[in-house]
């Protein structure tokens, strides 16, 4: 059997943890900031995780990391 390709895009999106589950970082906070408070743009500075019900999906995408 071939090997499988890494999705370059999910690659660049996500990491491991130690544990296995997966980090992202959090949308929404590119532009139109100044409509954003404070708060909510502190907080869409920290990463989130991946929902249980998409991690397969992440998985198969990246099959070597």
């Amino acid at each position: 059997m071939s090997k499988l390709k890494t999705h370059r895009g999910a690659a660049k999106r996500f990491r491991f943890t130690g544990t296995g589950r997966i980090k992202r970082n959090k949308a929404y906070s590119s532009h139109i900031l100044t409509t954003k408070s404070t708060k909510r743009k502190r907080n869409l500075r920290k990463s989130g995780m991946v929902d249980k019900t998409n991690e397969r999906a992440i998985k198969a995408l990246l099959p070597y990391l």
